[in-house]
């Protein structure tokens, strides 16, 4: 009994003493009645300053990237009790509820982080003070994106995630590891929902699109007689039907940019999937022998699909590199479409890349109709690998645009809308170059798109040494109701067919099937 009393106090010793030191260091409130101004916001990262935030968003944690002893934060706003941080680490870690509250009291206010520091002398310091607006408006509670390393010659650490923007909590979506080191790609929602939406495999059977409608996935197998592969989904408004790009694309690398690889597609064409007959079709205004066709979007209305356009330069589709390939450049398009009769119009010229001297790529629309956000970069289809790339914000009612003041000098592509066409999320290689981080910026009801934030994360160091790209992010207003066990089961249960499925409605363009034979083909 003694020697079990003995343990006892052996084992509660260290953690009573483990306790009071935690205690020990966590400070009570902090009373500074003389301090020096210093004419200047101090330093912090992520860089949470002059911008404007969602009410509903996780705490945006951040160090202070200043020297001192101490450090202390004073969080307030008009209404409501400030929060206040104080501590000798330069990590200001922010209370969930108390932050939450404090947004909430006060959308439509600025919120200001006041921060002091001690220096090694004693001397408290306080540098001018951070403002930040609080929207009104919310943002969609979740964000779905794909994470995978910066991949040059394999995919194998890939997978859709998705993320609570109320808080940290990331879980898994489908992850390539469950069929076999498998390469998951293109996702799209209906109407920022997830009770609709999509997502394009690559597997052993072959490639397949993952449809899930009201909670139930089934798989449809999408080698066509095209031969490539699908990617870029879009769904009409009406939930009947996606349009998606059948792309050959080719991956090649460069020996003296910083930017080294680089891909293109060398044919492509639109097609789309009718959701109740489940047939796939084309049509010939959509799938020119002579042209490229990707990135189709819808107007909400239904009416008219928007896609990018470019003439093919090159006569040889099986050339590795082709000539002319810096010089191929995409027009902005539309094409009216009736779903009742499925009749298409005419092609009509939104913006030509002779008019601004830019490749145009990657068009959406805002729910209500009113804007379109698209890139622009020198050359190309695929922005991400473009340090050009830049976002434009078209209004559709005058047809004016203007480059974007949230673009960096690195490439900005992948985005999307809220549902409440109040924000944007899009893709940014700032500062380095390699990795593609998910930035937020609001947009005003007059159109002017403020300064972005970065998705905030528990830890405010987290970006320092996380080596994995955030790509394709998409605004949804709730979870993905499947989960990737069952998404894997379906993949794998999927049985390799005999035969393709027929394309109709058109001449199939003269797309040669997809070279596999080196690792780097595979890629998107």
């Amino acid at each position: 009994m003694k020697k079990r009393r003995r343990l006892l106090l052996l084992i509660s010793v260290p953690v009573i003493l483990l306790t009071a030191l935690l205690y020990a260091r966590r400070d009570t409130k902090v009373q500074i009645t003389q301090y020096r101004s210093i004419a200047r916001a101090a330093s912090i990262s992520p860089d949470y300053s002059a911008t404007t935030i969602p009410p509903n968003i996780a705490p945006l944690n951040f160090v202070v990237q200043e020297t001192g002893s101490h450090y202390y934060v004073k969080i307030h706003s008009k209404q409501g009790e400030p929060i206040e941080i104080s501590g000798r680490s330069p990590k200001i870690i922010i209370p969930q509820s108390r932050w939450h509250n404090l947004l909430n009291l006060n959308r439509g206010e600025q919120l200001y982080f006041d921060i002091f520091i001690k220096t090694q002398n004693d001397q408290w310091n306080h540098f001018s003070t951070i403002t930040n607006q609080i929207a009104h408006e919310p943002i969609d509670g979740f964000l779905v994106y794909r994470k995978m390393r910066p991949l040059y010659s394999t995919y194998r650490e890939m997978g859709i995630y998705q993320r609570s923007l109320s808080n940290y909590h990331e879980s898994l979506v489908l992850h390539g590891k469950y069929f076999g080191r498998g390469c998951v790609n293109c996702h799209t929602f209906l109407a920022n929902r997830t009770d609709k939406m999509l997502m394009h495999v690559r597997a052993f059977t072959g490639p397949s699109m993952l449809l899930i409608q009201n909670g139930r996935a089934s798989n449809i197998d999408s080698r066509t007689q095209f031969g490539p592969p699908m990617g870029h989904p879009a769904w009409h408004p009406s939930g009947k039907l996606i349009t998606f790009t059948i792309y050959n694309v080719r991956q090649f690398f460069h020996t003296t940019t910083r930017q080294v690889r680089d891909v293109l597609d060398l044919d492509s064409a639109l097609g789309y999937y009718v959701t109740e007959s489940k047939s796939l079709k084309t049509n010939p205004e959509i799938s020119s022998k002579d042209r490229l066709e990707t990135f189709p979007t819808w107007s909400p209305d239904g009416r008219y699909l928007y896609f990018c356009t470019a003439p093919i330069l090159w006569t040889d589709r099986t050339k590795f590199l082709p000539e002319n390939y810096d010089q191929s450049k995409y027009d902005l398009v539309r094409i009216s479409y009736d779903i009742e009769t499925d009749t298409w119009g005419e092609l009509e010229t939104v913006l030509s890349a002779k008019q601004t001297g830019l490749s145009i790529v990657q068009p959406r629309i805002s729910p209500d109709g009113k804007y379109l956000l698209f890139c622009m970069c020198n050359y190309s289809g695929f922005p991400t690998f473009q340090p050009s790339s830049d976002l434009y914000l078209m209004d559709l009612n005058n047809a004016r645009f203007k480059r974007l003041a949230c673009n960096s000098d690195q490439s900005e592509s992948w985005h999307s809308w809220s549902s409440n066409n109040r924000w944007i999320v899009f893709s940014s290689k700032r500062p380095t170059g390699l990795f593609s981080k998910a930035f937020f910026s609001y947009v005003d009801p007059n159109g002017s798109v403020h300064r972005p934030f970065v998705l905030p994360q528990k830890d405010p160091e987290f970006y320092d040494s996380f080596i994995k790209l955030y790509q394709m992010p998409e605004l949804v207003t709730q979870p993905v109701p499947v989960t990737g066990e069952a998404l894997a089961r379906l993949i794998r249960s999927s049985k390799d067919p005999t035969d393709v499925t027929p394309i109709t409605a058109a001449t199939p363009k003269a797309i040669p099937p997809a070279l596999y034979g080196e690792p780097w083909q595979k890629l998107e």
